[in-house]
């Protein structure tokens, strides 16, 4: 499996990890992967986390600093997490930082596309 599987909806790019763990071991090449979508000028993130089973803060950690690599430029929106990844989200408040949307189509229609 591929480690992300990138589909366009428009000018936004559909980000799903190809691994069912987003921890320690798979988040750096993961936050690189996504990082080099943005630095080739893709702004508008959705983030499809239908597959993680598990995060981890090394996990969480990447997806700040996607967050953070995107700036002002665009924008982030996570879909699809469930279970023990949502309760990390909400345990460490990032639910308060990023837009969690329960589908694809909610998470497409927020950034326009």
């Amino acid at each position: 499996m591929d480690l992300i599987d990138v589909t366009h909806e428009g000018a936004v790019a559909v980000v799903a990890p190809g691994m069912r763990r987003l921890d320690a071991a798979a988040a750096p090449a993961f936050k690189q992967a996504v990082v080099q979508l943005i630095e080739g000028g893709a702004y508008q993130l959705v983030l499809d986390l239908q597959a993680v089973e598990f995060l981890d803060s090394s996990g969480l950690g990447a997806m700040v600093s996607i967050l953070k690599a995107i700036g002002g430029r665009g924008s982030v929106v996570v879909c699809n997490a469930r279970g023990g990844v949502m309760s990390l989200f909400k345990l460490t408040r990032m639910d308060k930082v990023f837009a969690i949307l329960g589908s694809r189509q909610e998470a497409l229609a927020r950034l326009g596309g």
